[in-house]
């Protein structure tokens, strides 16, 4: 490939479907409106992960960049609302505790609202901290609504995503991408193509002898990373070291029935955990674990006996190893998806990374020459998104309590990064959040995982007691304001039916 200095991208080749490959389809042909070519090579042969069914709130704004009406995404992914995640067994057994997608209590003061909390806490005078959250008050009783925008209500202070069939999502992004103008090429492929003198992808050679050419490709290619990794050499930084999780095992059961949760739920087992995916038409389950700690065989009948209803396909065995390529951006070719790395989904991850890397590389967007410099930024950014997310998720295993599983004591004990170390110093000494950047997960979200895992500061914010506030009697009136409104909302079925036209007995 010649040096075309500032010359626009004039084709992107996009290799590999699924969730990754057609959503940067999309988003990339509704950015360019027509003036890139942009074509997407996959093969129905190769079957795709399917474990991202459940999302983050920005899901939303993904899809309403693409104009996609909610009601009809409802309705062609057989999707359901999702007001955060509840953790079962996380410290002992039956314990329960919930990750909301929106704030604790109401903002009103200089102070935040969980020093109030902390402070009544202390003097023996606040519930549980979600009960202060506007979605576990409607999580638990069932009941979804759509949030208002006026601030001093509320029914404004929580946020929703989706759970939804992520192989639907697929086939109806497929279908707004190709008649945006996006080329489909059937096809498996055999061999890549680069330029002797740069080291760029040229194009690639699919095993029907058909050859695709582009000046960028975005590989889309799962686990295998055809492109990033067996051609271009990128490398892969492991994380098996804090995140013991190696395997899955996934299976859908039958729903039970209209009332359904809408919510997401992540049950610790004896050497992994357990996620519980409610959608229209049925459940999505699976098990991840540690093969160090588990057999594979021990792992397929713990989920198949904890299953809501009679299965409804073979259980579907995945292997993975947690971490990322060294670089997301090489030369002229971009991973996204699984092809970028793997983070577990006990946040529900997996798409909200394809999303920002899809936006990200939409504000770099490269001329013909891939500038190193906008690769470098692309990849410092990216870098920094991975490891906060991976800080996140290994709280969750270190913060734990169990008496049951040898991994639950490993990851309990064993070493951390330094930046989580140094949150859980501040944290444990004065009830402060501490963060080395703009982090996808805010304080609302560390401190639902701390507190709910029994992580708790030695003392609350002394700003508190110079505010004349009484923070038990506070606490009281908003919780007083969640369970009134949580009761006036629809249970979550009936919002879905009403959603897609259908009728509600009254």
């Amino acid at each position: 490939m010649s040096n075309t200095g500032s010359e626009p991208l004039r084709k992107i080749v996009i290799c590999g479907g699924g969730s990754a490959g057609w959503m940067a389809a999309s988003a990339i042909a509704n950015a360019t409106k027509g003036g890139c070519e942009i074509e997407l090579v996959e093969s129905d042969e190769i079957g795709t992960v399917g474990v991202g069914e459940a999302t983050i709130p920005y899901i939303r704004r993904f899809n309403a960049e693409l104009g996609i009406d909610e009601a009809t995404f409802i309705r062609e992914t057989q999707g359901s609302f999702k007001l955060g995640i509840e953790f079962v067994n996380w410290t002992t057994d039956r314990h329960r505790y919930f990750h909301p997608f929106g704030q604790f209590g109401a903002e009103f003061d200089r102070v935040p609202f969980w020093q109030h909390w902390a402070k009544a806490r202390g003097e023996g005078q606040a519930d549980t901290l979600e009960e202060y959250s506007m979605c576990w008050g409607a999580a638990k009783r069932g009941r979804f609504e759509h949030p208002l925008k006026d601030r001093r209500n509320v029914r404004s202070t929580f946020d929703y995503a989706y759970h939804f069939d992520a192989t639907l999502y697929a086939r109806f992004l497929r279908k707004y991408a190709e008649a945006r103008g996006v080329k489909r090429t059937e096809g498996r492929i055999g061999f890549v193509n680069l330029n002797g003198e740069t080291g760029f992808i040229e194009s690639v050679l699919l095993e029907n002898g058909q050859t695709v050419s582009g000046d960028f490709f975005i590989d889309c290619t799962g686990f295998r990373g055809v492109l990033i990794e067996q051609m271009l050499k990128t490398g892969y930084e492991d994380w098996s070291h804090w995140l013991s999780c190696d395997r899955a095992v996934a299976v859908p059961c039958e729903a039970g029935g209209d009332d359904f949760t809408p919510y997401t739920r992540a049950t610790a087992r004896k050497g992994g955990w357990q996620w519980r995916i409610p959608l229209q038409h049925r459940i999505g389950n699976g098990h991840v674990y540690s093969s160090s700690f588990l057999s594979d065989d021990e792992a397929t009948a713990t989920l198949l006996a904890n299953l809501d209803g009679k299965p409804l396909a073979e259980p579907r065995q995945l292997q993975f190893t947690t971490g990322r390529r060294k670089k997301f951006w090489n030369r002229n070719c971009l991973a996204i998806g699984l092809s970028a790395g793997f983070m577990e989904p006990l946040e529900s991850t997996s798409l909200h990374l394809i999303h920002i890397g899809i936006v990200r590389f939409l504000a770099l967007w490269p001329s013909r020459d891939a500038s190193p410099l906008s690769a470098a930024e692309y990849n410092r950014q990216t870098s920094d998104e991975y490891a906060w997310i991976r800080d996140f998720l290994i709280l969750h295993y270190h913060a734990n309590t169990r008496s049951e599983g040898e991994l639950w004591r490993h990851v309990r004990e064993m070493e951390i990064p330094d930046n989580l170390s140094w949150k859980l110093e501040h944290f444990r000494h004065n009830g402060r959040l501490v963060s080395p950047g703009l982090e996808l997960f805010t304080n609302p979200s560390w401190l639902a995982v701390l507190i709910g895992q029994g992580i708790l500061p030695e003392r609350h914010d002394t700003l508190v007691d110079l505010r004349g506030v009484d923070s038990a009697k506070f606490l009281a009136s908003i919780k007083g304001s969640i369970n009134e409104a949580a009761e006036a909302m629809p249970s979550h079925g009936d919002f879905v039916k009403r959603l897609l036209g259908q009728t509600v007995a009254a």
